[in-house]
């Protein structure tokens, strides 16, 4: 795991914050994949979704509701992916867990048909 002082989301700027409640804050992807992709992190460093607790769980569910309600009103997109990379085999870089809600906006792709399957090209049409 990476230690709590290289962490990227260790020590967020008030800046950085669009929204946050008591375990966690969402903000902005330095590298979005779509116009207002947000990320939800929580405040304590761990890696794995999983090891969440169920609080956290829930503060997380909560601020991904509220960030959809802040995606609709500021970038009006036509749809969501929401994710989240465990391990490395699954592409996380930043072991910090972190929940991407990606927007979606017509024509973005040719066929999105599948979406989240993408994460293995060839499985996503079907």
């Amino acid at each position: 795991m990476e230690s709590l002082n290289s962490c990227p989301f260790c020590s967020p700027s008030e800046e950085d914050i669009i929204l946050k409640n008591d375990l966690c804050y969402a903000r902005f992807d330095k590298y979005p994949v779509n116009k207002g992709h947000i990320l939800i992190i929580p405040f304590r460093h761990f890696d794995n979704y999983f090891d969440a607790t169920k609080e956290e769980k829930i503060a997380l569910i909560e601020l991904i509701d509220e960030a959809k309600q802040y995606l609709d009103k500021n970038f009006n997109p036509d749809g969501y992916n929401i994710g989240v990379n465990v391990g490395k085999t699954a592409g996380q870089t930043i072991m910090h867990v972190h929940i991407h809600i990606i927007p979606r906006y017509k024509g973005d792709m040719d066929n999105p048909r599948g979406g989240v399957r993408g994460v293995i090209p060839e499985k996503q049409k079907y």
